[in-house]
């Protein structure tokens, strides 16, 4: 190829690249110019976007400080209102209490305005009773000049007179009165003489309380008083709650002691003690157990005990309910008497004296061994246990003799037979020998059974037991019935009736427990 042509298609190549970028330029300029104007529109279009958002925005928040100023107007007046009815609530009190004072001064000087007048009264009434007084005395020299003239005695005789005849018949009163003592005297002279005879003895016999009230249990070896405790004293706790009675575990050596009032429950106490101890197996389950195969063991003792009584005594055709009240008399007493055997002297007594009387022996020692039966019953109601034993006797078919000779040996009941007067002169014979009784112990005792009925009277009370000689109070109840917060009321309560309806020396401590027991059997 030869150079010219070579040039030429370089410059047509240089030609055609020149008009390229020309084209390039025009198109590239006309495309700058499409954007830039819509980029404009854009732009206007945003502008007033911006501006119709504000004048909304504008409204808006001239419409919400309208609102607020119309909110903060509506408080003020509020306020103001408030104020103004205080000031007028205000006013009218003071008016309201003007008013009071002003009434008060009028009734003030009403009353001062009343005084005066009554003073003024006062004055001329008592101008009126000194003429009166100086009439009356004109009156009375008067007529002590005719009574002078017509006794023919001056004033002076006749008062002297009068105060002879006055101090004769007080002379003679006197005397009648000092006879009247002295006679009283006389026949309370005796009285007291066996009063204080018999104080003297009560002083002395210290030893009968201590065994009414506390039994003592050997063991062989102090080794048995940790297994009796129990961990952490779950054994000891049991046992005193299904007996009733305070376990005293101390440093008394091969000893532990049974507090409590009713010799039953110590005697429960005592002998479940020794089945426990004799089996090895001590707990709070076992312990149950054999509290309540002891107590149907005292019961068939208490049985077995009234018919031996009946049986040395030669009485016949005892009722069986009245057969197992005697042999309960022999775990209680009377003033600190055993009453079993207080009866016993009473029956024996009774037929002798009957027989020297020509009266009937056996019917006399009958009626003497059930005169105290109305001490036994549980219930213990408020009749007198004269009268209660009387109906007790009456029930059990027993002959009307000997119901009149329970109900009136305490004179409740107007004697109808022979046999009554002998059953109340055989009872005041057996307690009134020197150091049978002690009535401290008996009232100690009452005091102890009024606590523990108080305490059960309450509804969901299960069972109450009174220990620490009378100082504590632990009362269970029925865990379905009373709630831990109630229990918490019911101690209170009964600490408060406590205070107010006993008389006890010291404090008492009341202890409400509630338990509540799962028992399920596997078969």
């Amino acid at each position: 190829m030869e150079i010219t042509e070579i040039l030429g298609y370089i410059f047509a190549l240089i030609a055609g690249l020149g008009i390229g970028i020309a084209v390039g330029r025009f198109l590239l300029r006309n495309l700058l110019k499409g954007q830039e104007v819509a980029a404009q529109n854009k732009v206007k279009k945003i502008l007033k976007d911006a501006e119709n958002n504000a004048e909304i925005l504008k409204k808006n928040k001239l419409l919400e400080a309208k609102e607020k100023f119309l909110q903060l107007k509506a408080e003020h007046e509020q306020e103001v209102n408030a104020k103004n009815n205080n000031i007028n609530q205000r006013e009218n009190t003071m008016k309201q209490k003007e008013q009071s004072v002003n009434q008060r001064m009028e009734n003030f000087n009403k009353k001062e305005q009343d005084l005066d007048k009554q003073k003024v009264n006062l004055e001329k009434q008592t101008e009126i009773a000194v003429k009166k007084q100086e009439e009356v005395e004109v009156l009375k020299n008067q007529h002590l000049t005719q009574l002078e003239t017509i006794a023919g005695l001056s004033a002076e005789e006749a008062k002297n007179q009068l105060v002879d005849n006055l101090k004769e018949v007080a002379r003679t009163q006197a005397m009648i009165q000092i006879k009247d003592i002295v006679d009283e005297a006389k026949l309370t002279a005796s009285k007291e003489a066996k009063k204080v005879v018999i104080q003297t003895i009560q002083r002395t016999a210290t030893e009968a309380a201590i065994e009414n009230s506390v039994s003592i249990f050997h063991i062989e070896s102090d080794e048995i008083k940790g297994r009796v405790i129990g961990r952490e004293g779950r054994n000891i706790r049991a046992l005193e709650a299904a007996t009733g009675i305070e376990i005293i575990v101390d440093d008394t050596p091969e000893a532990i002691i049974l507090s409590g009032f009713d010799p039953v429950r110590r005697e429960i106490a005592r002998l479940a003690l020794h089945r426990l101890v004799t089996d090895g197996r001590i707990h709070p389950a076992r312990i149950e157990e054999v509290v309540a195969k002891t107590k149907k063991q005292i019961e068939d003792e208490i049985v077995e005990i009234g018919e031996r009584t009946v049986i040395d005594l030669g009485i016949h055709g005892l009722h069986p309910e009245l057969i197992r009240m005697v042999g309960r008399m022999r775990y209680r007493s009377s003033y600190g008497q055993n009453l079993l055997h207080h009866s016993r002297e009473v029956a024996n007594f009774c037929a002798t004296m009957a027989a020297e009387l020509g009266l009937n022996a056996k019917m006399a020692k009958r009626a003497g061994l059930l005169h105290d039966i109305g001490k036994v019953p549980d219930d213990n109601p408020e009749l007198p246990h004269a009268i209660l034993g009387m109906q007790l006797a009456e029930k059990y078919k027993e002959h009307p003799e000997i119901c009149n000779a329970i109900g009136a040996h305490h004179d409740e009941i107007e004697m109808t037979s022979m046999i009554s007067p002998i059953i109340q002169a055989c009872d005041a014979i057996s307690g009134a020998r020197p150091g049978a009784r002690r009535e401290v112990v008996e009232s100690y005792i009452k005091r102890l059974k009024d606590l523990e009925e108080l305490a059960l009277s309450y509804p969901g009370v299960e069972k109450t037991f009174a220990i620490q000689a009378g100082r504590e109070l632990r009362v269970i109840v029925e865990s379905e019935r009373i709630t831990d917060a109630q229990a918490e009321l019911l101690a209170a309560d009964i600490s408060t009736r406590i205070q107010t309806e006993m008389t006890y020396p010291g404090q008492i401590k009341v202890t409400v427990i509630r338990e509540t027991r799962s028992v399920a059997f596997a078969k």
